[in-house]
């Protein structure tokens, strides 16, 4: 079961995503998977401006709903290509920046989940890691892609091989993710978070997304970034939100955003 929340308050346009099945860790079977897509498609009609995903319970999302599955009968390929990696690109594509509380255990497809939101805090006693060692499976939903680019090919097979975990602490130092935060104060932190960023100027931060996305997937270099950069700042120039930064800048007033 997956929840939604469209909150709307004094500006603040979002939707809050929830794993809602605590008693399987919020691990996904197929159905799930594309109730997940289905809501994403629901905020993104809403026009929200931000979007937080959590977990409810004990933990995030433990990764697959593997209880019962008998391995002579499963194809691993269609549910990973056809079932997990559609969502995961809706995910990172959606018209709003995505932030993602994550605590307890982030495994597998829970880790791609977070892999595909722009922002991540996680709790400091978040657990990370590659936990397909005792089941003859290998990391998937982009661990490989996260794990080398941060640690590197040593620490990433190490990881894959021990099976050790990383805590949510460890995470952050080593550059997974965004920041580390109390367990107590994550939520609280995260949604402070996102309610700032439904009043932003929501282009200019999806330009930027948009500018990281291609330094990460086809390496761009600097001066190549910096041609793109100089397209996209003018681009926006022609937006709302560019002339009301710039007015209340002068006006010695906050501006208000309407994420045009």
């Amino acid at each position: 079961m997956i929840d939604l929340t469209i909150h709307t308050h004094d500006g603040e346009h979002y939707a809050e995503v929830v794993l809602n099945n605590p008693k399987a860790m919020n691990s996904l079977g197929e159905d799930d998977l594309a109730e997940l897509g289905a809501i994403y498609d629901e905020a993104a009609e809403h026009g929200v401006r931000a979007l937080l995903l959590r977990g409810e319970g004990k933990g995030f999302c433990a990764g697959r709903n593997i209880k019962g599955l008998d391995p002579r009968n499963d194809d691993a390929t269609d549910y990973l290509a056809n079932k997990v990696t559609p969502v995961l690109k809706k995910m990172s594509e959606f018209p709003a920046p995505t932030f993602a509380a994550v605590h307890g255990p982030c495994l597998g497809v829970g880790l791609g989940l977070a892999i595909a939101t722009d922002i991540v805090y996680v709790a400091d006693d978040a657990t990370v890691g590659s936990p397909f060692a005792n089941l003859g499976a290998t990391l998937d939903s982009g661990g490989h892609a996260l794990f080398f680019e941060r640690l590197g090919a040593h620490r990433t097979m190490d990881l894959i091989v021990t099976g050790e975990m990383m805590s949510g602490t460890e995470a952050v130092e080593a550059g997974l993710f965004s920041r580390a935060v109390p367990k107590d104060q994550l939520f609280d932190f995260t949604r402070e978070r996102v309610e700032r960023a439904s009043r932003g100027a929501t282009q200019a931060f999806l330009a930027s997304r948009k500018l990281v996305h291609t330094i990460r997937d086809h390496g761009t270099g600097l001066w190549s970034s910096i041609e793109q950069e100089n397209l996209a700042q003018g681009q926006l120039c022609s937006s709302k939100d560019y002339f009301e930064g710039f007015q209340a800048f002068n006006e010695k007033r906050t501006p208000k955003f309407s994420g045009a």
